[in-house]
């Protein structure tokens, strides 16, 4: 009980990853093509374009744990509190499934 109390309140000052990394992406002064072609950059992986980081933004999509240890390296931001915000995301999704709240 004490745990599950604990990462409740760890998640109240984590938003969604769908909030995190267009605030991130904003604070680092990059547009989505910035983000995507910086991800191709130092991931070596040319796959992520400009539509898949608007995806992730509009909570199509959730990035993966590989895309989302990138995006902790490009936008400076912790891997921990991103794994966080996937989870808040899915929290989410499922809340909204099922009565429409989040």
């Amino acid at each position: 009980m004490l745990k599950a109390a604990t990462e409740a309140r760890e998640h109240q000052d984590t938003p969604p990853i769908t909030a995190l990394i267009p605030q991130a992406r904003r604070e680092q002064g990059l547009t989505q093509r910035d983000l995507a072609d910086l991800l191709c950059e130092i991931s070596q992986n040319d796959s992520v374009t400009r539509e898949e980081v608007s995806r992730w933004e509009r909570g199509k999509r959730i990035p993966g744990p590989y895309w989302r240890a990138w995006i902790s390296e490009a936008l400076d931001v912790p891997h921990a509190a991103l794994d966080r915000a996937a989870v808040i995301e899915r929290e989410c999704r499922r809340a909204k499934e099922e009565d429409h709240s989040c």
